[in-house]
């Protein structure tokens, strides 16, 4: 007698937190690039918004157009993903369009009160139109990726209990790398940002790294040691997190050195587009070279131990890379690299991309200090 397999129904399906986590986070950055720097807000001529929605831009380039529609096509197939399995995949479609194109006329009728924003028409046809291609992909690979179970099995094969926002963050670790940095992996400098605000709040010049150092000024060994520490010890942090969410079974002599080769290139793109072409691999100078050989060697070391450990020792890692970078004054030799950076077209990305560099090693943090559930 021949057994019917069951098929599987939507209450034994389970739904991804991964795709729900990765979800939140990509909102927030989409906001957070179209409407970014913050300041200068305005109210007046409000009368004018509907003339200024309907004119269609007179200047305007295929880079624009490219970035605004693939900018939204993993929001609407994070939309898709995150309503399965309570929505069929279909009408996840039409609300993932529905929720894109609400989300680009939001971020575009905002930009309207920020004087270094332009709110237009056809950013808001680019943006819905990524939405509506993420949205069918998302259906398209539901199949596949979520109802299969490839990446779950792949998850609980190699990681301990719930990692989806721990999985989330490590995948942003590399793309933090996108904004220019002062010392390679000196991620959560926020020290120059938060002294320009109080001199502008105050009125008065404060500098806190100044203040701090209390008149010491770092010779060129200084800033070359510094570097290599700061590097050290971030690298160090972040590998160590993805070393201790896997578990026997996973490749971790493959998975680790994969996740910083990701980091090396976002960073070598980075430094290619924002500056020149021959600025790919500026980040790789003595220090950096000697901050990578020490978290090679340290991270060697620190694979075998505990789980636990390797947790203690990433949040103490990550703790002294942020007070270094914040100590130290500017390095004048990165200023010098920073008067060739033109921001221009790329401000949008800019803004996502100093949110990351500066917030990151917080959401680590967090994500460390976090206890796991069971699953």
């Amino acid at each position: 007698m021949n057994q019917i397999e069951p098929t599987a129904t939507p209450k034994t399906l389970r739904s991804s937190p991964f795709a729900r986590a990765s979800l939140v986070a990509y909102l927030f950055l989409i906001l957070y690039a179209s409407w970014y720097p913050f300041t200068g807000w305005r109210a007046n001529n409000l009368s004018a918004l509907p003339d200024v929605i309907r004119q269609w831009p007179h200047y305007w380039t295929v880079f624009d157009v490219s970035t605004n529609i693939v900018g939204y096509v993993p929001f609407g197939m994070l939309i898709v993903f995150s309503l399965y399995p309570r929505v069929n995949r279909w009408w996840a479609v039409l609300i993932a369009i529905l929720c894109g194109s609400a989300v680009s006329a939001t971020a575009e009728l905002v930009q309207y009160f920020l004087p270094t924003r332009v709110t237009s028409m056809l950013d808001f046809l680019t943006n819905a139109s990524g939405a509506v291609i993420g949205a069918l992909a998302g259906a398209l690979l539901t199949p596949l990726l979520i109802e299969k179970g490839r990446l779950q099995l792949l998850r609980k094969q190699w990681t301990y209990q719930e990692s989806s926002r721990e999985i989330v963050i490590l995948g942003l670790w590399p793309m933090a790398q996108l904004y220019p940095q002062a010392y390679l992996f000196g991620l959560g400098q926020f020290s120059p940002l938060l002294s320009q605000h109080l001199t502008n709040f105050f009125e008065m010049d404060i500098d806190l790294s100044a203040f701090f150092l209390q008149g010491i000024e770092p010779n060129a060994d200084a800033y070359l040691l510094a570097e290599a520490f700061i590097t050290a010890c971030g690298c160090t942090g972040a590998i160590l997190i993805c070393l201790s969410l896997l578990n026997r079974h996973a490749p971790k002599f493959i998975l680790a050195p994969l996740l910083l080769l990701m980091a090396l290139i976002c960073k070598s793109l980075a430094c290619a587009l924002l500056f020149n072409p021959e600025y790919a691999f500026a980040w790789f100078t003595p220090g950096a070279r000697g901050g990578l050989l020490i978290s090679l060697i340290m991270l060697y070391g620190f694979s075998f131990a505990p789980v636990h450990v390797q947790k203690r020792l990433a949040f103490l890692l990550l703790i002294i890379s942020m007070v270094v970078v914040n100590l130290l004054p500017d390095n004048p030799y990165f200023e010098v690299t920073m008067q060739t950076w033109v921001q221009g077209k790329f401000l949008n990305f800019n803004g996502a991309a100093q949110f990351l560099s500066m917030f990151w090693p917080f959401l680590a943090l967090w994500a460390l200090l976090r206890k796991p559930r069971a699953g």
